[in-house]
């Protein structure tokens, strides 16, 4: 996501340079270092509808203008991505995106949930092949029946299904001295539900951000029911990473003796240290480069995040007629 200049994608702006200054000047956004004149990087402003910034970086009143002019918004996060707050001008092209989402419902947003909980099944097959487990026949069957799902509540109940056949062949995926019986959260009963709960919880962060990056309200979701604090649609759009980016990741750590049982308190929870070593490996991880199964080239996890977020975005608002997850086939 983070390069030492900045990125443009879309019509999307990052800049996470540190100690840097977002300026507008000669019909372009500039990226400069704090009392510089060094462009680091330069973005033409009429193609600009968002800019993020991340950490260390400050945003002169000339962008704000421009902001307020052109109905560009400003979202700021800390440098790890979490989302702190926004500068969104009376006029702003985050309406229009809002729009389209409030308003994807009833068939628009069945069509979207099928293709989520179907890759999310279909990844769940791909990580226990790729933990050498069969998976049991019956989650190809729910995979495509997840395609034709009437309504959500079949959807919901599919999904809940899938989730309970794959978790009952996870114990299989582990090396000895680690087992697992049935997930339980809140509080998890056990390390390994520690670890995924955990992990679920750091994905989701990720999620949120992506959503945000793009203009997505997190709270409104396509599939989950809309509660109070609740992020909806990260929720929605974390669905197709839990096994195949989450689970595989504890899995990792396990099987890999990265953490082992000793790293864990009384209440599961992993101690002071193990957390700052959970949480380096973590970072690793998500920056690790794959090859992505649809647009074949390498991205990190972490991007990949990004681009299912702009997937998404352009299913809600119409742009595509289909989303389509991220699945790995094998």
């Amino acid at each position: 996501m983070r390069t030492s200049e900045g990125m443009f994608d879309d019509d999307v702006v990052y800049v996470s340079a540190q100690k840097s200054r977002v300026r507008a000047e000669g019909g372009r956004i500039t990226v400069t270092p704090w009392g510089e004149k060094e462009v680091l990087a330069s973005f033409p402003l009429e193609k600009v509808r968002t800019i993020n910034v991340f950490g260390s970086v400050s945003v002169s009143s000339s962008v704000l203008t421009k902001c307020r002019e052109n109905g560009m918004a400003v979202n700021y996060f800390t440098y790890y991505g979490r989302y702190e707050g926004s500068f969104v001008p009376v006029h702003n092209t985050i309406a229009e995106v809002r729009r389209h989402q409030y308003g994807c419902t009833g068939a628009r947003a069945l069509r979207i949930a099928r293709a989520m909980i179907g890759g999310k099944i279909r990844n769940s097959r791909t990580l226990l092949s790729r933990k050498h487990v069969s998976p049991p026949g019956r989650l190809k069957e729910l995979e495509q029946n997840a395609g034709g799902a009437r309504d959500m509540g079949a959807l919901r109940s599919m999904e809940g299904e899938a989730a309970s056949i794959y978790f009952a062949s996870l114990d299989e995926c582990l090396i000895e001295g680690w087992t697992f019986q049935k997930r339980t959260r809140r509080p998890p009963q056990d390390h390994i539900n520690a670890l995924l709960s955990l992990t679920y919880a750091m994905v989701q962060n990720e999620v949120i951000s992506a959503l945000r990056q793009y203009n997505l309200d997190p709270f409104l979701g396509v599939m989950h029911v809309d509660r109070h604090g609740r992020p909806a649609l990260a929720l929605d759009l974390l669905e197709e990473f839990r096994p195949i980016f989450c689970d595989a990741f504890a899995l990792r750590l396990v099987n890999q003796r990265i953490l082992t049982h000793d790293d864990f308190k009384e209440d599961n929870h992993l101690k002071d240290t193990s957390f700052k070593k959970y949480l380096s490996q973590y970072d690793s991880y998500m920056k690790e480069e794959f090859r992505h199964p649809g647009f074949k080239y390498r991205v990190s996890r972490r991007r990949a995040i990004i681009m299912q977020a702009i997937l998404l975005r352009k299913a809600i608002t119409g742009e595509m007629k289909i989303y389509h997850p991220l699945v790995f086939m094998r």
